[in-house]
């Protein structure tokens, strides 16, 4: 090409081609010369890729779950977006465990209609947070956050993203309007931490509180305080939007009920979490969504005598690829009782087989259905809907509108309504009484709801959390658990039956047929000391006693393997030596190997009653020893409203007198063990 650039640029082309050729021999040369190279890159190129095809055919699959940044998110995550196409100004976040959460929220959302604020349900895990900077620029835009606190002062799993988001950014948020209402338990020291750090953080980024934050405590009566804070909340947001309730009723139904729909039979779930087929063609990775179906190897009693019982379980986990460590928690996905299940079919005349589909009416929600559709009537009571907890006002609401008797119309209305009189007739004939669906459905017989709107209406089945009391260095394809039967009768003579347990005692294993269970394993913070050298204390009478055996356990392993191990100190307590004390040969083996030191508290065997706090005031000497002297760690599980708390109160005065430090000192040395996870609880109310 260089002879015809040398070319002046207005010389015609024509004239440049007569005078010399286009290409010169080293064009030639040299053009070839690339061109080969070309080539050889491109079959380089396609032969590795072949190559690593190859050899990601041919290695093992692994699986992991990648964190996702809040603001890589597509844009089908945009609430904004639906909220503009729906006409909609209203968004209530959730933050759920077991579901409650979300039950307000939609609520909350159902109720915006009365008020001119046309309402959406939000999970904040499937939506682009940072676009409450925007939301003002929709009008009259509201966000409502009902928001539990779960565990050690944690948010719930599906609002953990929000939360961090919140706590690490700094997003302009003036311009939006917000309100907050927290579900936590009293019994807890992180009593609802979740929903107060979000409510001032709000604040402290520009937001508007339109009203108070509201504290929901489940260890009272958590229905209440929503209804009371409920009825202030939407006062407080017609004051400041300036507008009106329109009066509407809002008893409109959410769900669009199709029965027999042209389905064929192997697409009808029955009991599958999310997946359909999933619980049949098993496949890793497992989880809340994803159980794995487990084996039940042994179900033996651990009680020697008495009227109670308590279980000793293990799961059978091989092939799984699940893991766990000693102090992770056990999901167990239990059925309904047959016979509840049953009784409602009868008491509402419906054939329990037909299979229907429940449609959300709202097509911008990402919840297509309240549970897994299409599926039988039977399915639904057995694997989906929680029929043996207390119902919550809006059902009770909602039933009134079926019951033909006019008393017992009235009985429903004013128990959902919230005058004094019928917030304690609902805390008497609902909670205190202690019914179900089934006994309102039976006490009051002129109540004849729609199945398909009952099933709309009852919350979900949840799974039931068990401390693991197995360790994985011991038995690494089974986990274990410890569980004691609950049972007892209820003030209008009925027998409640705990959901999980009593299903569970059913299950007994015989060889070949092995009953069955879906699982997943619940990590934990909950842990033993990095160093077994470190000192522990574990105190956990009763069942608490079962993340500690798997403590124990390891501490065992390791000692047998040669490696110094700490002091390994427990505290334990039940009733009767001769009748509940679990795991008595295992514990006692432990003390006479070294592994263990052992304080035992059998409260009835003895005139004055005497439990593990007893114990721990007698041994002050040895706690600050241990958590003092030796920088050890201190564990608690059990009985969060009365052990725990005094529990905590003895540590108190242990570092205060033994310590030497003032009230003051003693609870910031308390707070420190605890944020460096040298003070730890697995509790429970």
């Amino acid at each position: 090409m260089g002879a015809a650039e040398a070319e002046p640029a207005a010389a015609p082309v024509e004239a440049a081609a007569e005078e010399e050729p286009l290409l010169g021999a080293l064009d030639v040369v040299l053009l070839a010369v690339l061109l080969a190279g070309a080539i050889w890159w491109l079959m380089r190129s396609r032969r590795q890729r072949a190559e690593a095809a190859a050899a990601a055919a041919a290695a093992p699959k692994s699986y992991s779950i990648q964190p996702t940044a809040l603001g890589a998110q597509p844009s089908d995550q945009s609430f904004v977006k639906k909220l503009r196409s729906s006409g909609r100004s209203l968004v209530v976040f959730y933050g759920s465990q077991t579901g409650t959460g979300e039950e307000f929220a939609g609520r909350l959302a159902k109720e915006g209609i009365r008020y001119r604020l046309k309402g959406m349900v939000a999970d904040p895990e499937e939506c682009d947070m940072e676009e409450l900077t925007s939301l003002k620029e929709i009008s009259n835009s509201l966000a409502v956050f009902c928001l539990a606190t779960y565990g050690e002062g944690d948010p719930t799993d599906n609002a953990m993203e929000f939360y961090e988001w919140l706590q690490n950014g700094d997003p302009d948020l003036a311009g939006l309007n917000y309100a907050v209402f927290g579900l936590g338990n009293k019994t807890y020291e992180h009593y609802n931490e979740v929903a107060k750090y979000v409510d001032r953080r709000l604040e402290e980024l520009g937001a508007t509180r339109v009203y108070e934050l509201g504290l929901g405590d489940d260890d009272a009566n958590i229905e209440d305080d929503f209804i009371t804070w409920k009825d202030k909340f939407w006062p407080a947001v017609c004051e400041h939007f300036g507008i009106e309730a329109t009066g509407e009723d809002v008893s409109v139904r959410q769900y669009r009920l199709t029965e027999n729909p042209e389905v064929a039979p192997d697409r009808v779930y029955c009991g599958e979490v999310a997946r359909l087929h999933s619980l049949k063609n098993q496949r890793a990775p497992f989880d809340a969504k994803n159980p794995f179906l487990a084996k039940i190897i042994v179900n033996r009693e651990l009680h020697k005598a008495g009227d109670r019982s308590c279980m000793h379980i293990e799961f059978d986990i091989e092939g799984s690829k699940m893991r766990y460590d000693s102090g992770d928690h056990l999901a167990v996905y239990p059925t309904n009782n047959e016979q509840l299940v049953n009784r409602i079919g009868e008491l509402l005349g419906v054939d329990l087989d037909i299979i229907f589909t429940l449609t959300n009416t709202d097509e911008d929600s990402s919840k297509k259905h309240p549970f897994p559709c299409p599926c039988s009537y039977r399915t639904a009571l057995t694997h989906y809907l929680d029929i043996t907890s207390n119902p919550r006002t809006h059902v009770l609401k909602e039933l009134g509108e079926y019951a033909k008797d006019p008393k017992e119309q009235e009985k429903l209305k004013s128990m959902a309504s919230t005058s004094p009189e019928g917030k304690q007739l609902y805390n008497q004939w609902i909670i205190q009484d202690n019914r179900n669906i089934v006994h309102i459905l039976e006490d009051l017989p002129s109540c004849k709801p729609a199945l398909d709107h009952l099933c709309e209406l009852l919350p979900r089945l949840q799974a039931r959390y068990y401390s693991i009391s197995s360790s994985p260095k011991v038995y690494a394809n089974t986990v274990h658990v410890t569980a004691v039967l609950v049972e007892y009768e209820t003030p209008t003579g009925r027998i409640n039956k705990g959901v999980a347990t009593s299903w569970l005692k059913q299950k007994q294993p015989s060889e070949p047929d092995f009953p069955l269970a879906p699982i997943y394993i619940r990590r934990s913070q909950f842990r033993l000391p990095t160093r077994h050298q470190t000192p522990i204390i574990m105190i956990g009478p009763g069942t608490g006693l079962a993340p500690f055996r798997g403590f124990i356990q390891e501490r065992h392993i390791a000692k047998e393997e040669g490696k110094p191990v700490g002091d390994s100190i427990l505290y334990f307590g039940c009733r009767k030596k001769s009748e509940d004390f679990i795991y008595q040969e295992e514990l006692e083996e432990y003390v006479k190997k070294g592994v263990l030191t052992m304080h035992t508290a059998f409260s009835r065997d003895q005139p004055n009653k005497v439990y593990v706090t007893h114990l721990l005031e007698k041994n002050m000497d040895e706690i600050w020893r241990v958590i003092g002297e030796n920088n050890g760690h201190l564990y608690v599980c059990g009985d969060a409203k009365n052990m725990a708390r005094d529990v905590h109160n003895i540590v108190l005065k242990v570092v205060q007198e033994k310590g030497s430090m003032s009230e003051a000192e003693a609870l910031t040395y308390v707070k420190k063990m605890e944020a460096q996870k040298r003070y730890s609880a697995d509790v429970w109310s």
